[in-house]
């Protein structure tokens, strides 16, 4: 990082840049696609607000510009240190709704879970209602879905992993990927 003080005018530009590209930063770390905390950027612009408030400021425009980037900063810090704080108590919100659609919510769920799936299509029944439940819980929409065409749907499907495999194992699980409900076919093993 280059001397500060050269210039103010671009040293607050790059603040400004920083900070924004710091809060990008962490909404990708709470969404999961960002493995780490992003600590050097954000201890970065921590030492240019530092720089600056220990700097006095004579242009008024710069100062009020500074001022509200500091304002933003902490607000935005002070957001980020409760979250984390969130969930490393488990109750970040984002966490707790993944962590309940992994998690069976009735005991039939819980009961399905433990039973394996066989071919027989006497557990296509439980197949249509746990997808049907996972839909619920992610928010999709079940008012069109009906057990004939979920049905169909799955005889169709296993037919055509049949004829390309040769295999007449074929299970069907519910899984929810993304945020939705899904029917994944695997073979046995």
């Amino acid at each position: 990082m280059a001397q500060f003080g050269s210039d103010v005018e671009s040293d607050l530009q790059l603040l400004d840049i920083k900070t924004k590209q710091l809060r990008n930063e962490y909404e990708q770390y709470f969404l999961g696609t960002r493995p780490r905390e992003p600590h050097l950027l954000r201890g970065e612009v921590q030492k240019m607000v530092t720089y600056f408030t220990n700097v006095s400021i004579s242009n008024t425009a710069q100062r009020f510009r500074f001022n509200s980037l500091q304002a933003r900063f902490f607000s935005l810090r002070r957001h980020w240190d409760n979250t984390l704080r969130k969930i490393e108590d488990g109750t970040y919100q984002r966490q707790v709704f993944k962590a309940n659609l992994r998690r069976p919510s009735t005991a039939s769920d819980a009961a399905a879970a433990r039973q394996p799936d066989s071919d027989a299509k006497s557990n296509e029944p439980d197949l249509f209602a746990n997808y049907l439940a996972a839909r619920q819980r992610c928010g999709q929409n079940v008012e069109r879905l009906d057990r004939a065409r979920v049905d169909e749907m799955i005889t169709k499907q296993r037919e055509a992993i049949r004829a390309r495999t040769g295999r007449t194992d074929v299970r069907f699980r519910v899984v929810v990927e993304d945020g939705r409900a899904k029917l994944k076919a695997s073979l046995s093993e």
